[in-house]
């Protein structure tokens, strides 16, 4: 039985771009389930006839559903271990979720401030000293990813991880508002920019014409 992947808008949707880009980089056959957010009840009760929580994205596989993006990056993990989404050093593997579960649960400043939306025009704001500080940190993780393991391959760990996947999204969001980086976290940047699942996120995300108003900051 095939995947299926309920996902939100790839304009705006972080959180479905994760799981997508874990299984789209390394050619796992899933089902792609596109909910538009915020557009109604109906499309609300689309979702919540996947999963209860409401939200996406929602992996199923056959009986089994999982709602939660790093529960459902695991769970790829164990389900195609060919795949070596995590890496296999222990030492590594125990740092790349360290750094991924950073990801999951921190840095609302940068949330909040500077929310996902491939289609906005590219241009500085003025951030918080939170998000500043956001900023400093995940540009912290990975010139420390780099410099570790920058001899193995182009991403955090060498070659693409379920680390670069949980990252990926603020790579848009860097790149969106024109936010410098130093030039180790630019390596990072461009290694996931030439990744064509990365490449394909993009394309459809600025290809889509639904516009939500709540996304809409300067």
């Amino acid at each position: 039985m095939t995947l299926q992947l309920v996902i939100g808008n790839k304009n705006y949707s972080s959180w479905s771009m994760r799981p997508w880009l874990a299984l789209r980089a390394n050619a796992i056959a899933f089902e792609e389930i596109f909910i538009p957010l915020y557009t109604g009840q109906a499309d609300k009760q689309r979702i919540l006839s996947f999963t209860r929580s409401g939200k996406v994205p929602s992996l199923i596989d056959g009986e089994v559903t999982i709602w939660d993006s790093l529960a459902i990056i695991e769970y790829i993990a164990e389900r195609f271990p060919q795949a070596l989404l995590w890496p296999e050093d222990r030492a590594a593997r125990a740092h790349a979720r360290s750094i991924s579960a950073e990801m999951h649960s921190g840095f609302p400043a940068l949330r909040n401030e500077c929310g996902m939306n491939l289609r906005r025009p590219v241009r500085a704001v003025v951030l918080s000293a939170d998000a500043r500080a956001d900023i400093a940190r995940i540009q912290q993780i990975w010139i420390e990813c780099r410099e570790r393991y920058g001899k193995l391959g182009p991403f955090l760990y060498g070659s693409f991880s379920a680390a670069d996947a949980m990252y990926a999204p603020v790579v848009h969001r860097f790149l969106t508002y024109a936010i410098e980086v130093a030039p180790a976290a630019r390596h990072f940047m461009d290694a996931m920019m030439s990744l064509p699942a990365f490449q394909e996120w993009t394309r459809a995300g600025l290809a889509e014409t639904l516009v939500i108003e709540r996304f809409e900051t300067a």
